[in-house]
């Protein structure tokens, strides 16, 4: 619109997101963006993303340069046309930094909590309130609850979300009994009995993907919709190579080029994700759970849970979400799905959509929500 200027400001990725590094510009002053189109690069203690212009315009001021670090909806430029002076631009500048208020960071968001259940302890991360029925978001193999950083808040509006561990992974316990599907799927029902969950939706990551395609043909009555990102489950094949490297490695410089299997852009794996995952590795009972779960889920390195077929006589609404790029699991295993579980296939993306591509992931998930 003429005359108006466009703010463009420093994202909240996740619930707990205080600040942000700006790593790097994709665009320059003077350059006309789209909405969508990507700008920059962003890094967190948590994760590194490139960030996607919300407005279209032309950019005006780059006021945020490479290499700073700013709060959370802090001014990284604006975008207006040339009926704005630079005068105005100026101006505009100097008021918003004059009248900007940081987030209180006495308040970093939800924590994680545990409850104890059946299938031994579970530790979670819940966020959003209201009266819809709730999500359940489920990680893959060597994941927790920080799988879902990007995209929990956006799933959590008018109902409650709760981005669970899995048995073996994270804060849980790290008894996994025989570690197959089943009994991660028995865990995901025991927690849900201990919640007094009746019903949920579910959103299932690789691994956890399989536990939704058998909570469909077991435990019909408990799961109202699934979104499958990437899952495990409609296909023999699985990177083993990724598998044994996740598990064995065990120093940061050696496990890097693993977890960079799991993204199209291998800059995206921060050096604080891979301190996380090590720190994980580290935990009493951790390695072994991880064997176990890939023995009884991975043997002979293909994966034992086959769906394709029974997923044509499942009654509950489903759809999915591959990368195309997927070095883990490959995007050819949606190929067999019948036409009415619908098919997101995400273009320059790897095994982790949920982070590589959140706002694509989250329009996906809640199509299933409505």
């Amino acid at each position: 619109m003429s005359g108006v200027i466009g703010e463009i400001v420093m994202p909240k990725w996740g619930l707990a997101m205080q600040e942000g590094m700006l790593a790097a510009w994709s665009v320059k002053e003077g350059d006309t963006v789209g909405k969508g189109q990507e700008i920059c690069d962003i890094e967190t203690s948590k994760i590194a993303n490139v960030f996607e212009s919300p407005v279209d315009g032309k950019v005006r001021r780059l006021v945020t340069g490479a290499g700073e670090t700013v709060p959370v909806g802090y001014l990284l430029a604006v975008v207006a046309d040339d009926s704005v002076s630079d005068a105005d631009i100026e101006a505009h500048v100097a008021h918003f930094k004059e009248t900007f208020v940081v987030e209180d960071g006495g308040d970093s968001g939800p924590v994680p909590e545990t409850v104890d259940t059946a299938s031994g302890r579970i530790r979670y991360l819940a966020a959003g309130e209201g009266d819809g029925v709730p999500v359940i978001l489920v990680h893959g193999f060597g994941g927790d609850y920080l799988s879902w950083l990007m995209v929990q808040a956006d799933v959590s509006q008018g109902r409650r979300s709760y981005a669970i561990d899995l048995p073996g992974h994270g804060g849980s316990t790290k008894e996994v009994g025989h570690g197959n599907v089943g009994a991660l799927t028995n865990a995901v029902c025991s927690f849900m009995d201990a919640m007094k969950i009746d019903k949920a939706h579910f959103v299932g990551h690789s691994l956890g993907g399989a536990v939704c395609l058998d909570m469909a043909r077991n435990h019909p009555e408990k799961i109202e919709s699934g979104t499958l990102i990437a899952p495990a489950g409609l296909g023999p094949e699985i990177n083993m190579d990724y598998i044994d490297g996740f598990i064995r490695e065990k120093r940061a410089r050696k496990l890097r080029p693993y977890l960079e299997l799991l993204v199209n852009e291998p800059s995206l794996i921060s050096s604080e994700m891979v301190e996380e995952v090590i720190r994980y590795k580290r935990l009493d009972g951790a390695e072994a759970a991880l064997n176990t779960i890939a023995s009884a889920c991975f043997q002979g390195g293909h994966q034992t849970l086959e769906m394709v077929e029974r997923v044509q006589r499942m009654k509950t609404p489903l759809n999915v979400v591959w990368g195309e790029n997927d070095r883990i699991l490959p995007v050819a295993h949606a190929d067999g799905l019948p036409d009415t579980v619908p098919v997101t296939r995400l273009a320059d993306t790897g095994h982790l959509p949920q982070m590589e591509r959140p706002g694509e992931t989250v329009e996906a998930i809640r199509a299933m929500l409505g």
